[in-house]
C-alpha cells in the first residue's frame, strides 16, 4: 500500500498527475470495434454519434495472426477522427501474451493524448494495475501526454474475482470495472459455453405439490459477482459495467441481463453488436417515470433531511440518496440526449 502522500504522484517525471476525481462522462454503451477490418473502420465516424464509448478491440475474437493489423488499425482508426465527448478505448492484450508491450509502446507513444481508457483483460490482483501504472506513467512522460490514460479492469479469473477489492484501490488510474463472464466461467470450471446471461440448469424449483407439476424457476449465474464487483467499484469511487452478452439473436434475454446490472449498480455494459446499442442506450437510461418522482423528492426536501409523504408514500434522507443518484444520472444523460432531455424536463 502506497503512503497516502504518494498515493496521486505521478509514477515517473515528466508524467501527468493522476486525477483525484473521475472525470464526468456517459458510458451507456462501450461498443467493440475489431479495428483490423477496413470496413468496420469506415464505420467509425457514424459510431462517434451514436455511442458513448468507442473501443478498439485488440485481444478476444481477434484471429492471432491479425492482432499486429488490429493494432496499427487503431492507431489509424484514432489518428482519423475526432471523437469529441465520446470516449476513446482500447481493450489491449492480456499480461502473459506475445502482444501486450508492443500494444502499449506502440499505441500510446503513436495516439496517447486522444485516448481515454486502456481496458486489461484477465486481472488476476493489484500486481497487474501495478504493472500498467508504471509503464503508462513512463510511456506517458516520455511522449509528453498531458492526460493520464485510465485503466479499466476485466474481472473474468476466479483469482481476480477473489482479489477485487485490492483491485480497486491499486491505484489513482482505476476507471471502473467490467465482468468477463466466459472467461470467467472457464477459471472457474464452471459447465456452461453461454457468454452472459442465465441457464436453464441453474433454477430453483417450487414446492412439491400433489395436484401441479413443480415449476422451475432461472436464477442469475452472475448475481454474486456483479454485487461483489459493484461494492468494491463504488467504495472506490469507480464505475462498475455489465460486459459482454453473447447471444444477439435474444434481445430479451440481453434486456433482462442488463436491466439486472443497471438496478444493481452498473453504468453500462459493452455492446458487441448494432442491436445492442440502442438496448444499452434505453436500459442505461433512467425511466422518464423514476426521474419524475425523484425530482419530486429531491423539490420536496430541498436539504436532503426530514421526511415528507410524497404520493402515498414515506420520502426520507434516505430516498433523498436515491432521488439524487436517478436525477444526477438523468441529467447526464440529457446533457448528451436531446430527445431524452426534453422528456426528463431537464
Amino acid at each position: 500500500m502506497k503512503n497516502p502522500r504518494a498515493f496521486y504522484q505521478p509514477l515517473a517525471i515528466g508524467a501527468p498527475a493522476p486525477y483525484r476525481e473521475l472525470p464526468v462522462a456517459l458510458e451507456r454503451m462501450i461498443h467493440f470495434v475489431p479495428p483490423h477490418i477496413e470496413k468496420m473502420r469506415g464505420k467509425v465516424p457514424d459510431l462517434i454519434n451514436k455511442v458513448d464509448v468507442v473501443l478498439g478491440n485488440l485481444e478476444d475474437a481477434i484471429p492471432a495472426d491479425a492482432k499486429v493489423a488490429a493494432r496499427r488499425g487503431f492507431i489509424q482508426m484514432t489518428k482519423d477522427n475526432d471523437f469529441g465527448q465520446t470516449g476513446l478505448w482500447t481493450r489491449v492484450n492480456c499480461l502473459n501474451s506475445p502482444w501486450f508491450l508492443d500494444d502499449l509502446l506502440e499505441i500510446v507513444t503513436s495516439v496517447g493524448d486522444k485516448l481515454d481508457v486502456i481496458m486489461l483483460p484477465k486481472v488476476e490482483g493489484p500486481w497487474d494495475i501495478h504493472y500498467l501504472d508504471q509503464l503508462l506513467a513512463q510511456l506517458e512522460a516520455r511522449s509528453g501526454i498531458k492526460k493520464p490514460i485510465m485503466i479499466h479492469a476485466i474481472l473474468e479469473t476466479a483469482e481476480g474475482v477473489k482479489n477485487v477489492e485490492s483491485i480497486a484501490s491499486s491505484s489513482p488510474r482505476m476507471h471502473g470495472m467490467s465482468l468477463g463472464p466466459a472467461d470467467l466461467a472457464a477459471s472457474r470450471g464452471m459447465k456452461t459455453t453461454r457468454v452472459g446471461g442465465g441457464h436453464p440448469d441453474y433454477s430453483v424449483l417450487a414446492d412439491a405439490s400433489e395436484n401441479t407439476a413443480r415449476t422451475a424457476y432461472q436464477q442469475d449465474l452472475w448475481h454474486y459477482t456483479v454485487a461483489k464487483m459493484v461494492d468494491a467499484c463504488l467504495s472506490c469511487g469507480l464505475k462498475p459495467f455489465y460486459g459482454p452478452f453473447g447471444d444477439f439473436s435474444d434481445s430479451a434475454a440481453c434486456e433482462s441481463q442488463f436491466r439486472n446490472a443497471f438496478l444493481m449498480g452498473c453504468l453500462g455494459a459493452w455492446s458487441l453488436h448494432p442491436t445492442q446499442i440502442e438496448l444499452a442506450k434505453r436500459v442505461f437510461s433512467p425511466d422518464p417515470a423514476e426521474v419524475a418522482f425523484a425530482i419530486k423528492i429531491l423539490d420536496a426536501m430541498p436539504d436532503g433531511t426530514g421526511a415528507v409523504m410524497i404520493d402515498g408514500k414515506m420520502q426520507d434522507d434516505a430516498t433523498w440518496k436515491q432521488a439524487k443518484v436517478i436525477v444526477d444520472l438523468a441529467k447526464l444523460v440529457a446533457s448528451k440526449d436531446p430527445e431524452l432531455a426534453k422528456i426528463y424536463g431537464l
